[in-house]
């Protein structure tokens, strides 16, 4: 019996031309979407890769000076832009994707491509997933939510139950009818963007793994069956056609609209950051007075002097066996080290604990959850940005400590005259971020997981409910 309503369905579907026209424009928007996120990620691609192989020759090719010199000329690391980025650029439009490593300073990340972009691009850039989030559950409450309403105005649910028809079969029935039909149209437009996206990727694309694509495919099923569930629980609750339609676009409304902009406002207002005046204020008087404010400079480096004088048995700095030079900037480095530390490690906790409350806040929009996965697998969540912030930073107190130690210990005798060379700019290695795994990724993710599962479960035991109590009229 099922399988006869979902085939009737099925065929109503097709032969539908809101349907058709739904469905087609959904299509060719899935498809340009797909087209527009694959150029553009092989631009940027392409153009990262060129930068990073002209500021390592260029870092190379420094003709010989002071090492830390050359630290304070420093170099540029660019984020990679991850396979699935494609689909969902997530908030990589709006962090930056470069960041200048230099002696002394931990700079904030810069080109952010939000800050180019027109308010209409700002308001809505057509992507994958906006289609996925967006566009297709406004195509299945369109041409689902007369499932019930409809058949109840017809007179024709009326027939069905009096044949012995069960409510839960036709439930059932009409849930594979609305989903086979969605996917004949809508499945080649994802099979052809994903196959045309993984022949055109390179092999070493960042984040090209089948498990991130699976787990994100699973992820929107689910995001997608919600609205198939809660499309049928409203057609089988509602009085009418006209009201399940109101009810379910108010509920679309608010998922997609609402939701997330009020959560952003109270996630804000819970967790507020410091602004950037107070933030690069807070650093200077940190670096200039300690932590805790009590110690001037010029008193933490006459204690640091007299240190290093007792450590190596002298009365004087030019009794040094080493270049204090080189120790006086180790230690400006390692004041600096706690300070950022300190300050950035704020900004990351407080951002942080939004992305919790966003996380939190799935519970009463499935869009927060899906959108939380499919950013997090797609690399361009605040959490992978994160990573590859720490890890550039990483590298940059490695450049630095490097040249730093060059010039303590083999330039004793130079003094301020002394000078490195080629040499000792390639003694750097490249940097290099490595891609996080999938598992790290969900479990940074595993509330919107566990909310996002608990909206599909719960959404399914509505439907089986609200179609037990569908009466003929």
């Amino acid at each position: 019996m099922i399988k006869t309503i979902a085939y009737k369905e099925f065929l109503e579907m097709l032969r539908d031309g809101r349907v058709k026209w739904g469905a087609g424009i959904v299509f060719l928007l899935l498809l340009t979407s797909l087209a527009i996120g694959w150029k553009h990620n092989q631009d940027v691609t392409q153009q990262h890769a060129l930068a990073q192989d002209q500021v390592r020759d260029q870092w190379e090719s420094q003709p010989e000076k002071n090492p830390h010199a050359g630290a304070h000329y420093g170099t540029y690391a660019f984020k990679p832009k991850m396979f699935l980025s494609t689909l969902d650029p997530g908030v990589d439009p709006y962090v930056g994707v470069s960041v200048w490593l230099e002696a002394h300073n931990q700079n904030q990340f810069e080109y952010r491509p939000a800050q180019d972009a027109t308010a209409a691009q700002r308001f809505a850039e057509l992507t994958a997933a906006l289609v996925l989030q967006l566009l297709l559950p406004l195509l299945i409450i369109l041409v689902s939510f007369s499932a019930f309403a409809g058949e109840r105005e017809q007179g024709t649910l009326r027939q069905l139950l009096s044949l012995g028809v069960k409510p839960k079969q036709l439930a059932a029935g009409k849930a594979l009818g609305i989903v086979g039909a969605l996917g004949v149209l809508l499945v080649p437009a994802t099979a052809i963007g994903a196959l045309a996206l993984t022949l055109a990727t390179e092999p070493n694309t960042p984040g090209a793994s089948w498990g991130r694509t699976i787990f994100m495919g699973v992820f929107y099923l689910l995001y997608l069956g919600v609205f198939v569930g809660i499309s049928l629980t409203v057609s089988a609750m509602a009085r009418s056609s006209r009201v399940a339609l109101v009810g379910l676009i108010g509920f679309w409304i608010f998922n997609g609209l609402i939701a997330p902009r009020l959560t952003s406002d109270i996630a804000r207002a819970l967790y507020p950051g410091l602004s950037v005046l107070q933030f690069e204020s807070g650093i200077e008087h940190a670096l200039d007075f300690g932590m805790d404010g009590s110690m001037p400079y010029p008193e933490r480096l006459r204690n640091k002097t007299q240190e290093t004088l007792d450590e190596y048995g002298v009365e004087t700095v030019r009794d040094l066996p080493i270049n204090f030079a080189g120790v006086r900037l180790t230690f400006n480095e390692d004041i600096g080290y706690e300070v950022y530390d300190k300050f950035y490690g704020d900004v990351y906790e407080n951002f942080r604990r939004q992305n919790q409350f966003r996380q939190a806040a799935s519970l009463v929009a499935p869009l927060l959850a899906v959108r939380s996965l499919s950013m997090g697998l797609a690399g361009t969540d605040y959490a992978q940005h994160r990573d590859f912030a720490e890890t550039a930073e990483e590298y940059r107190r490695l450049l630095v400590r490097t040249v730093n130690d060059d010039l303590t210990y083999n330039g004793a005798e130079g003094g301020r005259n002394y000078v490195a060379g080629r040499e000792l700019w390639e003694s750097l290695p490249d940097f290099d971020y490595e891609v996080r795994s999938v598992s790290w990724v969900l479990g940074n993710h595993r509330l919107s997981l566990v909310l996002l599962l608990i909206w599909f479960g719960a959404v399914g035991i509505a439907v089986v409910w609200s179609t037990g109590k569908v009466k003929a009229g």
